[in-house]
């Protein structure tokens, strides 16, 4: 009995306080995969669900109305609440100049909300698309004012209760979003539900935040305001290309009058974005982390760095390899024979989100080193680049071509994100450990691939496969690189550094 309260003892102290800084990263890393893990599948299982049930040309209408309101969603946070985080955790008393930004959320937020309101007139002619469009506004909106209250609970290393919101933000969405599904089903009671989700999430994190963490008011500071604008309009503009080259595909079909590819390019989209979600949970525990250790000790950023590189690419690789070979029973698992059409788009699609899982350490290290000028301008070329791919290859290959422009955009920004990271920050990357990760990684991956391929596996249920592949390269990874390990320590890095 004794040692069951030590253990129940140092599991509370493992997941619910901060000891050291491998154990933060290792607890908030946790508590985000879980967070992600549930929310995840909840809103992909409703986007399943909304897919399969409306099919692809009702589908595409949402997809379409959802990724305009969003691409001007943009406008509501404005680069804020990263800044926030970096502020949050170098500097204890900028933590009250918090409901100062929370004022200025809302600002922005009505002024969102009216420049959407301007658009529907112009772009659209159907007073019922209006009405999604300004529906799901108000949705997106409440939603990007959550996300200063999550980089408050980043910067004090509380990640528990952001996981906990998220959680409980999804459990909302997903059940109203089910319920309109089956007893109300028509793309405009669909957007009705997630903005009665979205204000029963805002109320609860509202009253939640106001007890339990920071008394909540108002407050007109005209002078932090500009602080904080100053700062984060570079991270603005970031924000708003990156939403262009992840949303203006399906903006852009939806204009071309492509309904229907669009609800197919949508549905395996969903699919990569549930698959890179890993990349942004691992950043945000190793963020807070990267932003002391750059103002206190080289040395110690340039070994968190290293290890986020490393864990990027353990679960890049695995990720697009058995993407490309399990497409066909992915989409069909999924979504039926009527999404057939985009099993092409999903294998070019997988390749965005291993380029996704690899730039992000990258693009941290450049934040927290107070380079996001850079990344403004990386960011800004990509928009371009995916604009004018966009508008060249969606009028010929459609949805196919969509995808095409996506991953040239995501590998020409994974290039540059890695040249200007060697040379502003001194990130240093062909190390001697980095070296053994890589070989254990290719090798463990090529064992996977014959396993998964071969016509004996391959007839298994797609759910099978996956489990099978992730035991194989998990169990291959660790005896490989075990093994590399004894080599490189026997002199074979010396070897290679000869050649």
């Amino acid at each position: 009995m004794f040692r069951e309260k030590i253990s129940f003892a140092k599991l509370f102290y493992v997941f619910f306080q901060n000891i050291s800084i491998r154990q933060t990263i290792l607890k908030n890393t946790i508590w985000l995969f879980l967070a992600q893990v549930i929310t995840k599948f909840f809103t992909f299982s409703l986007f399943v669900c909304v897919a399969r049930e409306f099919g692809p040309s009702n589908y595409g209408i949402f997809a379409f109305a959802l990724s305009f309101v969003v691409l001007l969603g943009v406008l509501s946070d404005l680069g804020i609440s990263s800044i926030a985080t970096r502020e949050f955790s170098r500097e204890k008393k900028s933590k009250e100049e918090f409901v100062g930004l929370l004022s200025l959320k809302f600002i922005l937020m009505l002024i969102t909300l009216g420049v959407t309101f301007v658009a529907c007139i112009f772009f659209f002619d159907q007073s019922e698309i209006q009405k999604i469009v300004l529906i799901l506004a108000i949705y997106v909106i409440i939603n990007r004012l959550s996300d200063l209250f999550y980089a408050y609970l980043e910067a004090c290393h509380r990640m528990e209760y952001e996981a906990v919101a998220k959680i409980l933000q999804a459990v909302f969405l997903v059940s109203i979003g089910f319920f309109v599904v089956f007893y109300f089903p028509s793309i405009q009671n669909l957007s009705l539900g997630y903005l009665v989700s979205a204000l029963l999430f805002l109320f609860f994190l509202l009253l939640f935040f106001h007890l339990k963490i920071y008394h909540l008011s108002f407050k007109w500071d005209v002078l932090l305001w500009k602080k904080y604008l100053s700062m984060s309009w570079p991270l603005a503009f970031v924000g708003l290309f990156a939403v262009i080259y992840v949303r203006i595909d399906s903006v852009m079909m939806g204009f071309f009058g492509q309904v229907t590819e669009t609800g197919w390019y949508n549905a395996v989209y969903r699919i990569i974005q549930f698959t890179a979600a890993p990349a942004a949970l691992i950043s945000k525990s190793f963020f807070p982390f990267l932003s002391v250790a750059f103002k206190d000790s080289s040395k110690r950023f340039k070994k968190i760095i290293s290890y986020h590189i490393e864990a990027m690419m353990v679960l890049a690789v695995p990720l697009v390899v058995g993407g490309v070979v399990l497409a066909p029973k992915i989409i069909d698992f999924l979504y039926g024979s009527e999404y057939s059409p985009s099993i092409l788009a999903f294998q070019i699609l997988i390749l965005a989100s291993g380029f996704i899982f690899l730039l992000t350490p990258f693009n941290r290290a450049l934040i927290a080193a107070n380079h996001q000028r850079k990344i403004f301008w990386v960011e800004f070329i990509g928009a371009i680049v995916n604009i004018v791919l966009n508008f060249i290859l969606i009028p010929i290959y459609s949805l196919y071509g969509a995808a095409v422009a996506t991953v040239i955009t995501y590998f020409m920004m994974f290039v540059l994100f890695v040249l200007l990271s060697v040379k502003f920050v001194k990130v240093e990357i062909m190390t001697s450990r980095f070296q053994q990760t890589l070989i254990s990684v290719i090798l463990a991956v090529f064992l996977m691939y014959i396993v998964v391929s071969k016509l004996l596996f391959y007839s298994l249920s797609v759910l099978w496969l996956v489990v099978i592949g992730v035991i194989v390269y998990t169990l291959c990874l660790y005896v490989i690189k075990k093994g590399i390990k004894k080599l490189f320590k026997g002199g074979f890095d010396n070897i290679l550094i000869l050649n």
